[in-house]
């Protein structure tokens, strides 16, 4: 699966996908290759204030547990309540239903430090 185009990444291998003022957040595939099968993921309550580079939860795997970053600073709106019955959907899907945080941005925070698909694959080679 390529790296898609319509979203901004970070060096810790999370994408972030802006809509509006809503930010949703996930798993890039080189993360997920990298964490091998997840098995448990607990993000924070809707309703929770994040501040820009906070963690937004957390995804275990059968080789370790990684905190979840925001780069921008905002309201949880929404988890994917999926995710609870079925972890492996970070694996199987991570760009699509394996989605893990939206949040409403109050802050854009560190958003210009993330860099475009292009720019991410280059990192990772």
């Amino acid at each position: 699966m390529g790296t898609p185009t319509d979203r901004l990444y970070t060096e810790s291998h999370e994408w972030h996908k802006i809509d509006g003022d809503i930010l949703t957040i996930g798993l890039t595939t080189y993360a997920v290759d990298q964490l091998t099968d997840v098995t448990f993921v607990e993000m924070r309550e809707v309703g929770t204030e994040i501040e820009p580079g906070e963690s937004v939860g957390e995804v275990e795997s059968v080789k370790t547990t990684s905190d979840i970053y925001s780069q921008a600073g905002g309201e949880i709106t929404e988890v994917n309540e999926a995710l609870a019955d079925n972890p492996e959907l970070v694996n199987n899907d991570p760009y699509g239903d394996g989605w893990l945080v939206k949040l409403k941005i109050i802050d854009k925070g560190n958003l210009d430090d993330c860099i475009d698909a292009d720019s991410y694959d280059e990192s990772i080679r």
